[in-house]
């Protein structure tokens, strides 16, 4: 299965990227984590990596989770990954990612918590 991205804003300033397919070690997956590093360093402060249409996942993409989450963490951000299911959500499990970024079951939740957390500053 091909990897596929999109890229859309909700609310007014949270970004979210939507990853399906497979998130493997390959050229798309260098791809992702440099329009992921993109989108910080042109200002997203606030992003969701929605994982809902994700297959599988192996230890490179993880290591993009936590590179973009220590990226946003390092720019004053915040990003919370939302809608991983079935072997994405036992892989995160496994290696306690939860630690490291914010797990939500879907977009709207995840959303809901950037929102609340711009209203409480």
């Amino acid at each position: 299965m091909i990897t596929e991205t999109k890229t859309r804003r909700i609310e007014p300033d949270i970004t979210v990227v939507e990853i399906s397919g497979r998130l493997n070690l390959g050229n798309s997956l260098m791809s992702i984590e440099t329009a992921i590093q993109r989108l910080i360093d042109e200002g997203a402060r606030k992003l969701i990596i929605d994982l809902a249409g994700l297959d599988s996942i192996d230890s490179s993409g993880i290591g993009v989770m936590v590179s973009v989450s220590g990226l946003m963490e390092q720019s004053g951000g915040q990003m919370r990954i939302a809608g991983a299911r079935g072997s994405v959500a036992k892989s995160f499990h496994l290696v306690h990612i939860s630690r490291i970024a914010a797990l939500d079951p879907d977009v709207e939740s995840a959303g809901r918590h950037l929102a609340g957390d711009a209203a409480a500053v």
